[in-house]
């Protein structure tokens, strides 16, 4: 189911982009970019940068003569964050794979990722990958979602959906919030070889104007749409059946919680 979850492709990116960005990933764009250049990095890797919305942040937040790699798995992504940049500003696009970094070992001060890492398949691997490429000194900072209890909308969203198809309830909600035991989190960086390892919540009270935005973005921004069609489901049926339980459940704002974890490498 990884792997699956982590396709977003065709029409996915434009829906993610305008429907969860401002609902889900602005704020946490911004607190992640204010970490990273605290330490005045001269050369920045970002993996899963989907639709560019924490690129365009640290392209605007550091030195215009600082290196910044932008890279996601998927090239539709890269494609939609491109369209965010434009001619001459110092950004590189690359269709990456986060278990098998394409980069000299010592290549980056800084390695960033924002609500990606639940959906690499080997993440232990991946961890490995970001330890090589870091200088000495260097930094992985990146973010993942807290529980459905503290992300009331995807517990909404997969309660809703899965009455639609009950021999086989579409699983992608499982996955970018099925990732965040601090515990198992901050053991598996060890083992990668970090040096030290920090973890904190961060909340943040989301606005929610249209339900029905939220609710496009929810169904028709992430792969759960593409197990809605291969079950011959009904999109836009289902995409109203979540635009009105997040009117009834949540009304016009949310609770969110990300963790914000930061390793360093001796």
């Amino acid at each position: 189911m990884t792997r699956q979850a982590a396709r977003f492709v065709g029409s996915i990116p434009e829906h993610y982009d305008n429907y969860l960005g401002p609902r889900l990933f602005d704020y946490y764009a911004a607190d992640l970019t204010a970490r990273v250049a605290a330490s005045d990095p001269r050369s920045v890797l970002e993996l899963a940068a989907g639709t560019g919305i924490v690129s365009r942040c640290l392209r605007d937040a550091l030195p215009a003569d600082t290196t910044l790699v932008a890279s996601d798995l998927n090239p539709p992504m890269l494609a939609v964050a491109g369209n965010k940049f434009e001619a001459g500003e110092n950004i590189r696009f690359e269709a990456v794979d986060a278990t098998h970094l394409p980069y000299d070992d010592a290549s980056f001060d800084v390695v960033a990722c924002q609500f990606g890492v639940m959906f690499f398949p080997d993440k232990e691997r991946a961890y490995e990958e970001v330890r090589r490429v870091l200088k000495p000194g260097g930094r992985y900072v990146f973010n993942v979602w807290g529980s459905w209890e503290n992300n009331a909308f995807a517990q909404i969203a997969h309660e809703t959906v899965s009455p639609f198809f009950p021999d086989n309830p579409p699983g992608f909600y499982r996955v970018p919030f099925g990732y965040n035991d601090q515990a198992a989190i901050e053991h598996a960086l060890f083992g990668a070889g970090f040096s030290h390892v920090s973890i904190v919540p961060v909340r943040h009270e989301s606005a929610i104007p249209s339900a029905a935005e939220f609710a496009t973005g929810l169904v028709f921004g992430n792969p759960l749409i593409d197990e809605i069609h291969a079950q011959g489901g009904d999109p836009q049926r289902i995409c109203s059946a979540v635009a009105s339980a997040i009117e009834q459940r949540l009304g016009e704002s949310m609770s969110l919680e990300a963790l914000l974890i930061e390793a360093s490498k001796t």
